[in-house]
């Protein structure tokens, strides 16, 4: 269950604060760009732009919309009928806001124009259609293609630069061509054919799994105010309510039984339409391949036919909803997880976890890192609740390919750290980044790479964005954990997704771990950095349930991960066999308890990732 931002009202009036300043209203500073250029020898005829916007997702409408306002000529290529992507055809009508300490909004810019627009956190479908379109068409640099679909890059002879895009439309091949392309799609499909490298999914972390899809489903009936009071009254911080978003029942609607173990039910987030109609986010379905259309339609038909059963349970279960009928169903799934291209810097776990700051920023990010459930087998996780974090520019540049920004979900986001950057305020925020910066390195005569490692124009395209209305102002966040002595070793276990610290950032370092925890957390590193490597049956038989951990068992499971039998030396000589042996630290062994008392988390995590490290299973530091 996601945890809604507590600033709206303030945010509010700092946008309209913004608005009657004047900032996004300095739309008329054009920079000079270069003429048309000649054709390229080989390549069809085609029509010429400045910056081709592949994807009318809103992060797509923001690319475009900055890039035009600054003179470029812009394509905005879409291949639905109208914008607003996974908004509007998706129907993820409830947004996830990203607040700053002070409760300012730090997706400011074009998001904050588009928020302004539809009124709240939770807005109405068409009402966002007609916004998104709005945006775009009061920009006369921009030209609107939809139903256009995206076919294939352009590349130079080299393959190194992407030099257009070919598109179908209307049963004809068209070609276009432009000094930059962003690629706005939700999956990076014009990076990916265009030979950007990439992982999907978690693969990064060793594991071949994806967040879960969803159908966004629309009930009608509902009577708004009991949802309102009894979710306002339920002394539960995670749950709650406003005039148009609500978000709670997580109890209540663990007990819906699916007829098909690849769906499940979650809490429920809710946000009204115009008419009265709810749109519920909480249907999972499992297993999804969300780069094959087939997978995807399949998994639309398995949810519709479930939708009869998990309405009657919301009348029967659910306050509020005693008259609901099932309106509508989203005609596209919300697909949360796909590929993550390779960029010149990767945003990581511990850039987000730690709210880290970045010389080359170009939009912040603090909402929770939020991993949804990955299979019938778990609930999902937060690993973290960032106060405010940055996003450099380098992850919207592709590694191998050249005039080719990409932007959204798909960036170079490390699988734990999009858990987090992966909400469309954010890919908003790197959307209009990539308009600015396009246009900027036209007029520079600069590749997007070179400018990423330009200090000075970097700046420059940072202060274009502001006078855009983007939000870009550093930070020094203290992290409270950084000088705790086992710190170290839970940094280096975050990036393998086998630590959680919750939405309050609690590590729990001095609490006592228990036998199994330490297990579990052993197997699953070593699972996903050295599969087939550590005899699982062999921790298995170590372990018992809720017993706290002693020096003699963590010596015990230090053993197994080395291949060796942890009986082959009795408890009473372990210690000092390892110290022959050189296999932990002197800190290590100056910090163990005296008397075989209880270990702490910081003391089996530093234990764990000084054998990982030796075994070449972890990365020394």
């Amino acid at each position: 269950m996601k945890k809604r931002g507590l600033f709206g009202l303030i945010s509010l009036l700092i946008i309209l604060a913004v608005l009657v300043s004047g900032c996004f209203t300095d739309r008329n500073e054009h920079l000079l760009l270069p003429g048309e250029p000649p054709p390229v020898a080989g390549n069809p005829p085609g029509e010429y732009f400045d910056v081709i916007v592949v994807g009318g997702e809103p992060e797509g409408v923001a690319a475009a919309v900055a890039a035009a306002r600054l003179g470029g000529r812009v394509l905005l290529v879409e291949k639905r009928f109208g914008l607003g992507g996974l908004m509007t055809f998706g129907m993820l009508n409830s947004i996830d806001m990203n607040y700053g300490p002070n409760g300012e909004l730090l997706t400011q810019g074009v998001f904050a124009e588009f928020f302004k627009e539809v009124g709240g956190d939770s807005f109405d479908v068409e009402q966002a259609k007609n916004v998104f379109h709005r945006l775009v068409e009061k920009e006369q640099n921009i030209t609107l293609l939809l139903n256009a679909k995206y076919e294939s890059p352009v590349m130079s002879s080299d393959g190194t630069k992407i030099l257009g895009v070919e598109v179908s439309q209307e049963g004809e091949r068209r070609f276009y061509y432009a000094g930059r392309v962003i690629d706005a799609t939700q999956d990076a499909d014009v990076a990916a054919s265009a030979g950007v490298p990439y992982t999907v999914g978690s693969e990064d972390i060793g594991v071949n799994w994806t967040m879960a899809q969803t159908l966004v489903f629309g009930v009608g009936g509902v009577d708004w105010s009991v949802i309102q009071a009894t979710l306002s009254k339920d002394d539960d911080s995670m749950t709650g309510a406003n005039r148009v978003s609500a978000w709670g029942f997580g109890k209540e609607m663990r007990n819906y039984q699916p007829s098909s173990p690849s769906l499940r039910m979650r809490g429920l987030n809710m946000g009204r339409q115009y008419d009265g109609t709810v749109l519920i986010n909480a249907l999972h379905i499992f297993g999804v391949d969300g780069l094959d259309e087939a997978a995807k339609e399949e998994a639309i038909e398995l949810a519709k036919a479930e939708l009869p059963r998990i309405v009657e349970f919301l009348r029967q279960n659910i306050p509020g909803f005693g008259n609901a009928y099932l309106a509508l169903t989203a005609p596209e799934l919300y697909i949360r997880q796909t590929r993550h291209i390779k960029g010149e810097y990767t945003l990581s776990i511990l850039d987000v976890v730690e709210n880290r700051d970045f010389p080359d920023r170009i939009a912040h990010g603090s909402y929770p890192v939020d991993i949804q459930s990955t299979s019938p087998k778990n609930t999902g996780f937060t690993i973290a609740n960032p106060k405010k974090y940055s996003i450099p520019f380098r992850c919207l540049v592709p590694v191998k390919v050249d005039n080719l920004l990409v932007v959204g979900r798909s960036a170079s986001f490390s699988s734990l750290a999009m858990g987090s950057a992966r909400v469309i305020p954010v890919g908003m925020a790197t959307g209009q980044a990539a308009g600015v910066a396009s246009v900027y390195s036209l007029a520079k005569g600069m590749t997007p790479r070179e400018l990423a490692y330009s200090p000075e124009d970097v700046e420059e395209v940072q202060k274009l964005l502001v006078k855009q209305g983007a939000y870009l102002r550093p930070f020094a966040i203290q992290n409270p954990w950084e000088n705790h002595w086992g710190y170290p070793y839970l940094r280096a276990l975050l990036p393998v997704g086998v630590i959680i610290g919750g939405y309050d950032n609690n590590w729990r370092l001095d609490e006592v771990m228990p036998e199994e925890a330490m297990v579990h957390i052993a197997m699953v590193v070593a699972e996903r950095r050295a599969p087939g490597r550590v005899d699982r049956t062999a921790l298995h038989r170590l372990v018992k349930k809720d017993v706290p951990l002693t020096e003699t068992k963590a010596l015990q499971v230090l053993m197994v991960l080395r291949g060796l039998d942890p009986n082959s030396i009795p408890p009473g000589q372990l210690k000092e066999h390892f110290k022959s042996q050189g296999w932990l630290s002197q800190e290590v062994f100056s910090r163990l308890p005296s008397n075989n008392e209880p270990l702490t988390r910081s003391m089996a995590y530093a234990m764990m990732v000084e054998t990982f490290r030796q075994l070449g299973i972890l990365p020394r530091e």
